[in-house]
């Protein structure tokens, strides 16, 4: 409850800084807020890859394109079976989009969570298991650092900016928001972590952090879910049944359920 009051006052600390400066937030945060305050949250869906960047290959040639799009479109439709969520989709279709257009994207749509699908590939093909990464400039191990440097590796994220307000107050504004969106960041994957353990094989020490450009958002809680490794022959050939697929969705949407249903998880999304 202590961090729920804490994002409630650091939210009217930002409205109180933003009025007494005669600025707004970005056109995105402000239509994101007027859809968090409604009834249905939108959940946002981003399969990794697509089009002419296929992600990890398998060891049997499967693509992480079309493992995160597939696994994707079944929480799509588990999400929305519930009747508690709209739900957007970064890429409907086998289509490149760059990492920041993602981000844009569900910042237009208002989205009050946003979740990032991969299944990548390691050089040592015996690591297996889910995991889940949040933002943080320093990343958390080698590995991940590593992970993160091939998801960011197609192009660069240029964040909203804070239009109409002095540089000083734009950075206490950024900061403040940050702050409150980090914290919803890292509930949600503690949310992820305890419905996958007892569903799938998790990495040892499965949350994680790096400064993966995908989950740059200063705004929309977000976190990225590796669903296994294409480099590892177990992981792969799960990953291509649709029945595994469906229990690692069913995981997250009881994680997504969680994360909006703790009291204080609208205020801190919205």
């Amino acid at each position: 409850m202590a961090m729920f009051r804490a994002a409630a006052l650091a939210r009217r600390a930002v409205l109180a800084l933003a009025a007494a400066a005669g600025g707004a937030f970005p056109a995105a945060a402000t239509q994101r807020s007027r859809a968090a305050r409604g009834p249905v949250p939108l959940v946002f869906l981003d399969p990794g890859h697509g089009g002419k960047d296929p992600g990890a290959i398998g060891v049997s040639g499967t693509y992480e394109k079309h493992v995160a799009f597939a696994a994707a479109r079944e929480l799509q439709l588990q999400l929305l079976a519930t009747g508690r969520y709209r739900v957007a989709l970064s890429r409907g279709d086998d289509v490149f989009i760059p990492l920041e257009q993602r981000v844009a994207i569900a910042q237009a749509h208002g989205a009050a969570l946003f979740i990032s699908m991969h299944a990548d590939a390691l050089l040592d093909h015996a690591v297996r298991g889910a995991s889940v990464y949040t933002l943080a400039e320093q990343a958390s191990d080698a590995q991940t650092a590593a992970l993160a440097q091939r998801e960011n590796a197609a192009d660069r994220f240029a964040g909203p900016e804070f239009r109409g307000t002095s540089p000083e107050v734009a950075d206490i504004l950024a900061s403040l928001v940050r702050q409150e969106t980090r914290a919803g960041s890292a509930r949600m994957a503690r949310q992820v972590v305890a419905e996958l353990r007892p569903a799938v094989r998790l990495l040892q020490n499965p949350a994680r952090h790096a400064a993966f450009v995908v989950l740059k958002s200063s705004d929309i809680p977000s976190v990225l879910v590796e669903m296994g490794f294409m480099s590892n022959p177990q992981d792969e050939a799960a990953l291509r049944q649709a029945d595994h697929r469906a229990v690692v969705a069913s995981a997250l949407r009881r994680a997504v359920d969680g994360f909006f249903g703790e009291p204080g998880a609208a205020r801190l999304a919205g």
